[in-house]
């Protein structure tokens, strides 16, 4: 029998859907994939960008396409919305502004274009629902690949994918996509860096709204790199020139809009419950959610998800400091962004999700990098090396 994996977290639409502002109209999702506002578009890297994304970590090519997930016969694949932060941008680094534009350009390769956009709209909501519109134009519509005509569907169930899979053919594939949102301040907040922003009215509305989706979230990451006004985050960015403008909030715990949100959130009266993805907030926030988990809902049955996590290999959020493997726990990123022991059992408990963060700066401490690292290897060899290490010691 055939195993298939499902990612968790992806951002399918990132690059395309930010190419699509180089374009007149904006926002589209081209029918042909040769295009670099398709989300079909296939842009595999060439020698130098696997070099520079081996040296140092910047991704210009695509990696979650359509025909890219198409080429790994992915049946389904669960795809995050993220309006893209500001506060990337909309602060003065080293005396110069468009320093940022280029650290921003250069890693994420959204288009100068997006850029402008993102610095100009006051309406985080509405380019959520502009992204979520992208994915909709080319729901359904087949393309062909390597001789299989393939196609994408956004489905609400597991009965859908299960009635999907009963329609392939040998020939014939579909791609089920189910959606989520990382970042709360999409329900427009945290607009600017330094004072709160948010309408409680527009953002409890805004809540409304996407719990009334046809395609209803599966989850929603409630916090990401900067404050947004609901609950505060972990340290996320190590790039010098940008910390400085996620100091805002961070480690600080919910905010009362944030219980607000949390709590519609939740509701299941209409059976339109949206679950926290627990990612990103800080370990305040994620000692105060559990703590609702425990008192408020404590008779519903509310999986606890970490979308994209790795350990550090401590005890728990109250005995942070200690560990029941030191060695071990010497190769883990001790760092809290990371999850706690106890952490992964509530997990297991609540029936949840954890999706392993596959990025080597987060999941292994310097140790462990340093000595999973060779040189001109190729690549059997490098990865063996790198798994090697992370089983260390015996």
């Amino acid at each position: 029998m055939e195993t298939h994996y499902t990612d968790i977290h992806c951002h399918p639409s990132l690059k395309p859907y930010s190419k699509s502002f180089k374009y007149n109209p904006p926002k589209q999702n081209a029918r042909n994939p040769g295009r670099k506002n398709s989300i079909w578009h296939y842009s595999p890297p060439n020698f130098l960008e696997k070099f520079v994304n081996r040296i140092v970590t910047l991704t210009k090519f695509t990696q979650t396409d359509m025909t890219a997930l198409s080429k790994a016969r992915t049946q389904t694949v669960i795809v995050s919305l993220y309006p893209f932060e500001k506060h990337f941008l909309s602060k003065r680094v080293w005396g110069w502004k468009g320093l940022t534009d280029v650290l921003v350009n250069l890693a994420a390769s959204i288009s100068q274009s997006r850029i402008d956009y993102v610095m100009r709209h006051n309406d985080y909501f509405e380019d959520l629902i502009s992204e979520y519109r992208f994915f909709m134009q080319l729901h359904n519509q087949v393309e062909k690949i390597d001789g299989i005509f393939y196609t994408y569907r956004l489905v609400k169930s597991s009965a859908e994918i299960e009635a999907n899979k009963k329609l392939e053919a040998e020939t014939k594939k579909i791609i089920n996509i189910l959606i989520t949102i990382e970042g709360g301040h999409s329900f427009n907040t945290g607009l600017k860096m330094n004072e709160n922003t948010a309408n409680p009215t527009e953002v409890m509305e805004n809540v409304r709204k996407v719990k009334q989706w046809e395609h209803r979230p599966l989850f929603i990451t409630l916090a990401h790199h900067f404050y947004n006004e609901l609950c505060g985050h972990a340290k996320s960015i190590s790039i010098g020139a940008l910390e400085d403008n996620q100091k805002r909030g961070i480690n600080t715990g919910i905010t009362p809009l944030g219980f607000e949100v949390i709590e519609l959130l939740l509701d299941n009266t209409n059976g339109n419950r949206i679950p926290i993805d627990v990612k990103h907030m800080s370990e305040d926030s994620r000692k105060t959610y559990y703590g609702l988990l425990d008192t408020v809902f404590n008779n519903e049955n509310i999986p606890v998800i970490a979308s994209h996590g790795a350990a550090n290999g401590y005890r728990s959020l109250v005995e942070k400091d200690k560990t029941d493997y030191p060695e071990r726990a010497a190769y883990f990123n001790q760092i809290d962004i990371n999850f706690y022991d106890t952490e992964f059992i509530r997990i297991a408990k609540s029936n949840g999700i954890f999706g392993i963060q596959l990025d080597e700066r987060r999941i292994g401490s310097s140790k462990a990098i340093k000595e999973s690292k060779i040189y001109f290897p190729n690549k059997r060899k490098q990865l063996r090396k790198k798994i090697v290490a992370g089983l260390a010691p015996n």
